[in-house]
């Protein structure tokens, strides 16, 4: 399976193709490697690269706020990945935003650090909206497309669950 992923506005081609139960053959830009991948949690993978002689790495994958955005976090630093961010690039181009309204949620339990925008407010593509504390890592959300802050249906220090409704742009 071939992905075409986006990370701090680069670009990069990802094959993986499966090896066995729990193994994987994954070519990023071409650069081969031999992985063995299992589930740590709900969101977690454990990844041992090359032939084991390598500590494992814990990997947390949860969904972003924008369609094919997924928030990676290795190593204490979270980044937004883009899934198929050529494709998507390529329509945005075309495309000046998404119609109609657009919700920001949470992509996993946590509590609300910051809340960056209010209603009324004029929001970019992509402006950070909210932030959400999971797993003791900071989260910023994004908003998925231009528009007006409709409503915010947080503060500060708010707990909220997988899904919940944080932020409605129009």
């Amino acid at each position: 399976m071939t992905f075409e992923i986006e990370i701090d506005g680069t670009g990069r081609t990802v094959v993986v193709e499966p090896d066995g139960p729990g193994r994987y053959r994954v070519a990023v830009d071409g650069e081969a490697h031999e992985v063995h991948a299992e589930r740590a949690g709900e969101f977690g993978l454990s990844l041992i690269v090359g032939d084991g002689s390598h500590a494992s790495r814990e990997l947390q994958i949860a969904p972003g706020a924008a369609r094919g955005e997924l928030l990676v976090t290795l190593g204490g630093r979270t980044v937004p990945v883009i899934v198929n961010g050529r494709t998507r690039a390529r329509r945005a181009a075309d495309d000046t935003g998404r119609a109609g309204l657009q919700m920001v949620v949470a992509p996993m339990p946590g509590r609300v650090v910051r809340v960056l925008v209010s209603a009324g407010d004029e929001v970019a593509a992509r402006q950070g909206v909210v932030v959400v504390e999971a797993m003791k890592m900071e989260n910023e959300l994004r908003s998925p497309k231009a528009g007006k802050v409709k409503e915010v249906t947080v503060t500060p220090g708010t707990s909220v669950e997988a899904g919940r409704v944080l932020v409605v742009i129009e």
